[in-house]
């Protein structure tokens, strides 16, 4: 079973968090709250998240601030943040979101079918992320444990590589498929991480070729998760 991806939802507002919800319910993903900057950086130091809707007008620790913080995190420092405000001051106030590290600055009232829009392309690209991550696993499994399955029967080597293989040719073809969709939009920094993910599947794949028979006796250095 799929485990779905977790959104946060920061808002002081408790209308404002409502509104979010029934937006972003039709994804079908966890949906997790946050009343100020504080609490959300606790939530993020226990679960991770595919994107964050980041509020910028809060009392106390505003949206700009609480950025700041996540983008110093080395755990949070690549998680996607929306900022939604509604307050616009011009340039100058939408340049300071994407320099606190916001990959999309919208202004309220904004197109709730927009809204999940942009949210859904990066919850599809953590989804592939994810499945990226348990293909290296399965990956250092079969190169630590010699061919052994901790499910199941142990599999020979070349039964375990061919399973490997096909799986990731699953992933690099919806990877593929993604970013022909994104080649058409706007959103650089949707793109960008599209072809982030593209690079390390290219790296997972080179570390499959290497573990085929005759292609050397060295062991295939794996992709970074970061």
């Amino acid at each position: 079973m799929v485990q779905k991806a977790k959104i946060l939802l920061v808002d002081d507002r408790p209308e404002n968090l409502l509104a979010l919800e029934a937006i972003l319910s039709a994804l079908d993903q966890t949906l997790v709250r946050a009343s100020s900057g504080e609490e959300a950086l606790k939530a993020l130091l226990t679960d991770d998240f595919a994107v964050i809707l980041l509020d910028v007008q809060m009392p106390g620790m505003d949206g700009f601030e609480t950025a700041a913080h996540i983008k110093r995190r080395e755990r949070t420092r690549d998680i996607p943040i929306i900022f939604l405000t509604a307050i616009n001051h011009g340039p100058h106030h939408t340049f300071r979101g994407y320099a606190a590290g916001a990959v999309d600055y919208i202004s309220k009232p904004f197109d709730p079918w927009v809204l999940r829009a942009k949210v859904s392309v990066f919850v599809e690209l953590y989804m592939k992320n994810c499945q990226l991550r348990e293909q290296a696993a399965l990956l250092r499994l079969q190169l630590e444990g010699g061919g052994r399955s901790d499910v199941g029967d142990a599999k020979e080597p070349a039964g375990l590589l061919a399973e490997l293989s096909a799986r990731l040719a699953a992933v690099e073809e919806q990877a593929e498929a993604l970013s022909k969709q994104l080649d058409h939009s706007a959103d650089a920094a949707a793109v960008a991480t599209a072809a982030h993910l593209e690079r390390k599947l290219t790296g997972l794949r080179r570390a499959l070729d290497a573990l085929e028979p005759g292609a050397g006796t060295g062991a295939p250095s794996l992709p970074s998760q970061n």
